[in-house]
């Protein structure tokens, strides 16, 4: 479940249990039983993007786990938010905090002081 050697990869070590294509199919299952949810709708019909914030027509937003499926993730409301198609496609598998440090990374160029 962690980040390989040469962080600059994007490429993850993942725990075959998490990887299980039983489990994956369990949980996307619990994910579409969650989206016919009054609790989605309404996330949905707010037209937010989780992480750019944008606004969107409620069709345009995608259901994303925040921790990947692949990495451990689970079909559940605290896992699981509205986004763009754009941010759900960027996100890959990472996590926002392993986004963030990327990003954070990649600011401070090489032979930067902080």
């Amino acid at each position: 479940m962690s980040r390989s050697d040469d962080s600059d990869s994007g490429y993850f070590f993942l725990d075959p249990a998490f990887t299980d294509p039983a489990r994956i199919r369990r949980e996307r299952q619990k994910a579409r039983e969650l989206r016919r949810t009054p609790w989605w709708r309404n996330l949905v019909a707010k037209g937010l993007c989780h992480y750019c914030g944008a606004q969107f027509p409620p069709a345009k937003l995608t259901l994303d786990h925040v921790v990947p499926l692949a990495r451990g993730g689970e079909s559940t409301r605290g896992n699981c938010v509205p986004c763009c198609e754009a941010c759900n496609r960027s996100k890959g598998l990472e996590t926002p905090a392993e986004r963030l440090l990327r990003d954070l990374k990649q600011d401070d160029g090489p032979g930067e002081e902080s």
